[in-house]
This record gives C-alpha cells, sequence and structure tokens, in this order.
C-alpha cells in the first residue's frame, strides 16, 4: 500500500472549501481535462454527503475506467473519506481534511491505495503510481483553492 500527501492553505472559510471539495460538478472541473472525468451514477450532481456514493468515469492511462467510491466518515466540515467500493485499485482510502487557520483553511489529502496483481502491482504502484497521484491530487487542489478564493 502506498500512502499519497498533499496540504495547501486556501484564503476561504473552512465552510467554503469543505463544500467545494465535496461538490460533484466542482471535481469533474478541476481534474485534469485529459482524464474526460465525469459522474455517471450514485450522486451525480451537487454535494456529496455522508454514507453516498458517486461513480466516475475517467480516462487514465489511456484506459477509460470507472471508479465508485461511498462517503464512509463526514464530520462537515472538518473532515470526509471517501473509500472505493469498485474500480481498478485493489483498495482506495482518500481522507480530505479542513483546518481552521481564521480567515484560511488548511486542506489536507491523504490517499492510501494499493494497486492490484501483487508484485507487478507492487513496483507500479512505487514507480508510476505515487508520482501520478500526486500530481492529480495537487493539481485538482490548485485549482480548488483558485476557485474558492474568487468566491470570497
Amino acid at each position: 500500500m502506498v500512502t499519497v500527501s498533499t496540504e495547501i492553505e486556501i484564503k476561504a472559510s473552512i465552510a467554503v472549501c469543505f463544500d467545494m471539495a465535496r461538490n460533484i460538478e466542482l471535481h469533474t472541473k478541476t481534474v485534469w481535462r485529459h482524464t474526460q472525468e465525469s459522474a455517471v451514477a450514485g450522486r451525480t450532481s451537487g454535494l456529496i454527503g455522508e454514507g453516498e456514493f458517486v461513480t466516475f468515469q475517467a480516462k487514465h492511462f489511456l484506459i477509460r475506467q470507472k471508479l465508485t467510491s461511498r462517503i464512509t466518515d463526514y464530520n462537515r466540515p472538518y473532515k470526509f473519506v471517501d473509500e472505493m467500493i469498485s474500480g481498478a485499485f485493489k483498495s482506495m482510502r482518500h481522507e480530505q481534511e479542513f483546518i481552521d487557520l481564521g480567515n484560511r483553511t488548511l486542506m489536507r489529502d491523504t490517499l492510501h491505495f494499493e494497486a492490484p496483481l501483487g508484485l507487478v502491482g507492487w513496483i507500479v504502484e512505487r514507480v508510476i503510481l505515487k508520482g501520478y497521484m500526486e500530481r492529480f491530487l495537487n493539481y485538482r487542489n490548485k485549482q480548488l483553492k483558485e476557485l474558492a478564493e474568487r468566491a470570497v
């Protein structure tokens, strides 16, 4: 299993950051365009909440794939966790934490994932996927930061 952690400070309230991070439409607009990501099942618009699930379809490494995750932990506006219930990974858990810094918010992502295919998957996790997923989260978080700071 591999863990990727990112942090970004946003000049917006914790409530704004929390709600923007769980907004399905914003999710699809803040990821890399070449992935052509869209919500195709479950909660496909609006704010995802406790116990709900979403299926995203996207293209990664030129392969169209689907990933379904459920919100398994929810404490507005401080934290929510989504866990994969089906998809390309053997397992995936994404924790998003929000820390109130007054007129700013620290948004922290921690992504734990494990690739299938035993030893081959273990190598791919470390050689390819770890950096890819870190770049993916950092890009998305920078886009969220820009949108949140413009909304204030």
